[in-house]
């Protein structure tokens, strides 16, 4: 009957997935793959001190991460819950009584031990355990999801807020010289040399750059906001310096082997625990369909007098066995096992799309990271050549030969280059991020056997 058994409660589906031996937009020289894997620490690559600093205290205070804490505890209480079927029940009981009846007095004093264990002979409190466990280990790897997606949050609330402030910079500064325009066109209009028309069309484009002003105010506002509630503190006792994504250094980063994406994506270890629970769980559903066996017994004392219950005249003891084999049920533990299986199968779907979404994230962010890069490239061409184009034109403003509407042009252009130029930093800088998440944070170095090996 045992062998029987065991193969009646082994069922666990195979993912069947299909894993390429690299990504098609990452480098082929193992060399270069192996020295740019991303660290533990890896938001220290961008050599910011405050968003270190804004990171390390995200990781230690955010309600996220500790609600994630909280889950663990419960599921490793859970587990040692359903545990502790593959233990005995002990119970010490202890009694007094005094009746009278009919001119009748009798008394009864008595001191038992009860004890319970049902046998497990089908594994069906250990695939029970079993499905609690890798619940709990399930809870962990969703506390790491919690934790890279604060982090990965912090730092991109962090660039936002620099790109505000260097959007900001940036439309200050085009005040600042649509305003030096606008005077010298007053002094030409004094002069007799320009028209009311020209002056009210730069009044208009002044107008319209310091209108961009509050909008980029809020963008700032708000991710400062948003970094206040990452980190667990009110908006009004955090103080942001930022600064400017000029100063962040792009770090290199390199995905390794598909296959060891496995083992770093948290999702994808948590899918899998969670998998593997459901697993046992249908083998949990097997066995409750199959008999169980529950040995119970009872010793102790009993007597009528309280000085004569430890004597061995008083001792008394009961041990029973029985067997129970559900017959008829209304088909409850079938629905059970029906349930369990259809379960299994869902997370199985899951497990495999968590593998393949981690794919496409890396090959995602690989692109993002050689597109953006280009992208900020070309825009900063864009801008040397805009910020000449403005320079002459100011000059020859000066010198009287240039007409209104050229140089509004060339204004225009060189303030709608220079945003632009601040969105492309923080879109590059941004795929960095999005690749250290689709990659599942910092790995572990690799140990010298493994590095030879391959």
């Amino acid at each position: 009957m045992l062998p029987l058994g065991g193969c009646l409660l082994t069922d666990k589906p195979e993912p069947g997935l299909d894993i390429s031996q690299a990504y098609d937009r990452a480098s082929k020289d193992p060399a270069v793959a192996e020295a740019a894997l991303p660290p533990l620490d890896w938001w220290r690559a961008f050599r910011s001190r405050e968003l270190t600093e804004l990171i390390e205290e995200a990781r230690e205070a955010n309600l996220d991460i500790a609600a994630a804490v909280a889950r663990i505890v419960q599921a490793d209480a859970q587990a040692r819950i359903v545990g502790s079927a593959l233990l005995p029940v002990v119970d010490l009981n202890g009694s007094a009584t005094r009746s009278h009846a009919a001119e009748t007095n009798s008394r009864s004093v008595s001191a038992t031990l009860n004890a319970s264990y049902e046998i497990d002979f089908w594994g069906k409190n250990r695939s029970a355990l079993r499905a609690a466990e890798q619940f709990a280990v399930a809870s962990r790897f969703d506390r790491e999801v919690v934790g890279l997606t604060t982090m990965v949050a912090t730092a991109n609330a962090y660039f936002q807020v620099l790109a505000a402030q260097d959007r900001l910079q940036v439309a200050r500064d085009n005040i600042a010289s649509a305003s030096r325009v606008l005077n010298l066109i007053q002094q030409r209009l004094n002069a007799g040399t320009a028209s009311a028309l020209d002056t009210a069309q730069q009044e208009s484009l002044l107008a319209t750059q310091r209108a961009t002003v509050p909008l980029l105010e809020q963008i700032l506002t708000q991710n400062r906001n948003a970094l206040a509630l990452l980190i667990a503190r009110s908006p009004e006792s955090v103080r942001i310096r930022g600064g400017s994504l000029r100063g962040i250094t792009y770090p290199r980063v390199t995905p390794g082997l598909p296959s060891e994406l496995l083992t770093q994506r948290p999702d994808i270890r948590e899918a899998e625990a969670q998998l593997a629970a459901a697993n046992a769980n249908v083998e949990n559903a097997r066995a409750q369909m199959l008999p169980s066996i529950v040995i119970t017994g009872e010793g102790g004392y009993q007597s009528a007098v309280l000085k004569t219950l430890l004597r061995p005249e008083s001792a008394l003891y009961n041990i029973s066995a029985g067997l129970t084999q559900p017959i008829f049920d209304g088909l409850r533990l079938q629905g059970n096992l029906d349930l369990q299986k259809g379960r299994q199968d869902e997370l199985l779907q899951i497990y495999r799309r968590s593998v393949i979404s981690g794919f496409v994230d890396v090959e995602n962010a690989l692109d993002g990271i050689r597109q953006t890069a280009l992208r900020e490239r070309l825009q900063r061409d864009v801008v040397v050549a805009s910020q000449r184009a403005f320079d002459l034109s100011e000059q020859r403003l000066n010198q009287g030969t240039i007409d209104q509407v050229t140089l509004q042009q060339t204004q225009q252009t060189l303030f709608q280059a220079q945003d632009l130029l601040a969105v492309a930093r923080l879109a590059h800088v941004q795929a960095i991020v999005s690749l250290y998440q689709a990659l599942g944070g910092g790995w572990l170095p690799r140990p010298p056997e493994a590095k030879n090996a391959r």
